[in-house]
């Protein structure tokens, strides 16, 4: 993959070009603010960008108000939001672009390198991958209530599963179901949501989406 990493920290910036080199992709440009990742995805148009949150000048939110306009201006771009900090309000904003591929890591939260290099592969391809921490976050940063609440405990479990971006195997096998009762519980859920089948719309994200601005 080509990839653009903006984080201000020099130490984690050269970690994460150094990483990712060693690793086959080829990172085309490591910056340290928003103006400059703005720059540099304009003239690279990368597969995905690495984003710190807070970067500056201000370190409070440039990193995700620039992945924001990123999108507006490339939304085919894939973002990576990867900060030691939750920020709700733009990230729902973020999170609510229906094109995919973008993603929300903790650092403290990763483990494995192997785990952050799966997530970053899955963001490229298109998918939404979200640290439970932050699903958790997300979900506390409002009590209105709409159509979830009609949603049974294990439908709930099934789609808060699928807002970390597991599939129907993986939720199978961390909920000790069938893959068939897996099937039945997302096709409930999401005539409760009120989304038919579409060719248009990928009904998977859109629950997601929904279970997120809930």
């Amino acid at each position: 993959m080509r990839v653009v990493v903006a984080e201000d920290s020099a130490i984690l910036r050269e970690g994460l070009v150094e990483l990712l080199t060693l690793r086959g992709h080829e990172v085309v440009a490591a910056v340290r603010d928003g103006d400059r990742l703005r720059v540099a995805v304009d003239e690279h148009r990368p597969d995905v960008s690495i984003v710190d949150i807070r970067m500056p000048p201000t370190h409070t939110d440039e990193g995700l108000r620039a992945a924001i306009a990123l999108r507006a201006d490339h939304p085919g771009t894939a973002i990576l939001l990867f900060s030691q900090y939750i920020e709700t309000t733009y990230a729902a904003e973020l999170l609510a672009d229906r094109n995919g591929g973008v993603g929300y890591l903790l650092k403290d939260r990763v483990a494995e390198v192997s785990d952050f290099l799966d997530a970053l592969r899955r963001v490229a391809a298109g998918e939404t991958v979200l640290d439970p921490e932050v699903v958790s976050q997300l979900l506390g940063s409002t009590r209105r209530v709409d159509a979830l609440a009609e949603l049974t405990a294990r439908e709930r479990e099934v789609l808060a599963l699928m807002a970390e971006g597991r599939s129907n195997t993986a939720i199978a096998g961390m909920l000790y179901l069938s893959p068939g009762s897996v099937e039945k519980y997302v096709t409930s859920l999401f005539g409760k949501l009120g989304l038919p089948p579409s060719d248009a719309d990928n009904r998977r994200v859109l629950a997601v989406l929904r279970y997120l601005d809930s």
